[in-house]
């Protein structure tokens, strides 16, 4: 079963520091069947199989989801 909750980091650019986003499940599922987790705000979307897989999905237009997301479940 998948957690409920995981922590998003996102690499930085030129050595800074990346960027860590909390995200919880929602009652979606992704393109590749696993569920959707979400932000508060409903922006960072994405896609985590049960084995920590991340797929990041576009919540509006002209967005560029990055690819090189890792996930770190969080205790529910």
């Amino acid at each position: 079963m998948s957690a409920g909750r995981y922590e998003l980091t996102f690499p930085g650019g030129a050595g800074a520091d990346g960027d860590t986003v909390v995200v919880d499940r929602t009652e979606s599922t992704g393109p590749g069947g696993h569920p959707v987790y979400a932000d508060a705000t409903g922006i960072v979307r994405a896609e985590i199989s049960d084995r920590g897989e991340v797929r990041m999905l576009a919540s509006g237009g002209h967005q560029a989801p990055s690819q090189r997301v890792t996930a770190r479940a969080l205790p529910s």
